[in-house]
């Protein structure tokens, strides 16, 4: 007779695999690889930090928002060549967890 895992401990089991594959796309996203479907963007006003987004999110109002607010900030020519959103690292992680979710 075997033993049965409660239901908590599969989804804890399955949000770590999880976690543990997110964290490696940031690692690998750090050092400039995009995996397929991502993008990758520069988030700050003084300082820029990288971020790799789901190609998805280029659909969604609230990120066309931050997209809109880079356009009015830089226009389509950016000295660094890449797609640069100026606003606060946390306003960003505040907007893409809600798009995450939907």
């Amino acid at each position: 007779m075997g033993i049965r895992l409660p239901e908590m401990v599969v989804h804890a089991k399955k949000s770590m695999k999880l976690m543990r594959s997110s964290s490696s796309i940031s690692d690998q996203a750090n050092k400039g690889w995009v995996p397929k479907g991502h993008f990758a963007v520069y988030v700050g006003v003084d300082e820029k930090k990288r971020f790799v987004v789901p190609i998805s999110y280029l659909k969604h109002p609230l990120f066309q928002g931050l997209l809109s607010r880079a356009e009015e900030e830089f226009g389509f020519d950016h000295p660094s060549g890449g797609l640069t959103i100026p606003c606060n690292e946390d306003d960003f992680i505040h907007v893409t967890s809600h798009l995450g979710r939907s």
